[in-house]
């Protein structure tokens, strides 16, 4: 597995993480399906995928505590991020988000917490003083954000006094590059991480027809590659990109794992780049 630097830290990161959205439910509940999770994730960890993204918000709660039962006795160099939803951005909404998802987690400290979604009724300075109290009191280690753009990244940055955004975390595949232009050369020139959620398109680009996608299934065959890995290793070209697909079942996990023992030749990457521009 290669490891890349998180932000400006003197941390490393897979560059293939475990995506979560959708194991424990989506926007409720949904324990039908635990025992594969678990049994993905673990799976994962054994690959050395050992950065798990979850969030308050996937599942209602239940995916952190799905995480936490994957977790078991394989805690450590587990590198482990959630997310506090914008309806909790609020100064003791903040605090008390945190220490519910780390209840949920089963754990005393979370490595990366990020904003999920923007949240404009709520000054991001409260917001941001909450966040730098959690690293304070040792309950989070790294400060990140989601879906933020430029501008507000650079705005959350201003509100902080001493801490550091390490990640933005934003969709970002071959079918939605709408991140190249603006954040991810504001990522690369201010050494944050982008973490690409989505990075197989919503599972769009396995079910995908026209020209492009015969572009994408020539250099798979050309490579002995399936559409995803070829998918999932050009958002990689980037060495300021990790990927979080979603690790819904052993058989993709395993293929994502596989992601990181190569990496496309220049041409390669050009010829698709230009096929789904």
């Amino acid at each position: 597995m290669e490891f890349r630097p998180l932000g400006r830290t003197h941390e490393s990161i897979p560059v293939v993480g475990l995506g979560t959205w959708g194991i424990g439910g989506e926007m409720g509940s949904d324990t039908s399906r635990d025992e594969a999770g678990i049994q993905a994730l673990k799976l994962g960890l054994d690959l050395e995928m050992k950065f798990i993204d979850t969030a308050e918000m996937y599942g209602a709660g239940h995916s952190e505590e799905v995480v936490s039962q994957a977790l078991e006795g394989r805690r450590d160099r587990v590198f482990v991020a959630s997310k506090v939803s914008p309806r909790h951005f609020a100064y003791d909404d903040v605090l008390g988000a945190a220490k519910r998802s780390l209840k949920r987690l089963r754990l005393k400290q979370m490595d990366l917490y990020q904003l999920h979604w923007p949240n404009p009724r709520i000054p991001i300075s409260e917001t941001m003083r909450a966040m730098e109290k959690l690293v304070g009191d040792g309950l989070v280690r790294h400060i990140g954000v989601s879906n933020f753009s430029v501008e507000q990244i650079k705005e959350a940055q201003q509100s902080l006094s001493h801490e550091k955004i390490v990640s933005n975390q934003v969709e970002f595949s071959l079918i939605d590059r709408g991140v190249e232009a603006g954040i991810l050369q504001y990522c690369q020139k201010e050494g944050l991480t982008l973490i690409a959620y989505s990075p197989l398109g919503q599972g769009k680009i396995p079910r995908g027809r026209g020209s492009s996608f015969k572009v994408l299934d020539e250099i798979a065959g050309k490579l002995g590659k399936s559409r995803n890995q070829i998918a999932l290793n050009w958002v990689l070209q980037h060495d300021s990109v990790v990927a979080i697909p979603k690790a819904a079942d052993t058989d993709h996990v395993k293929e994502n794992a596989e992601v990181a023992e190569w990496k496309l030749g220049s041409e390669d990457y050009q010829r698709l780049g230009k096929a789904f521009s």
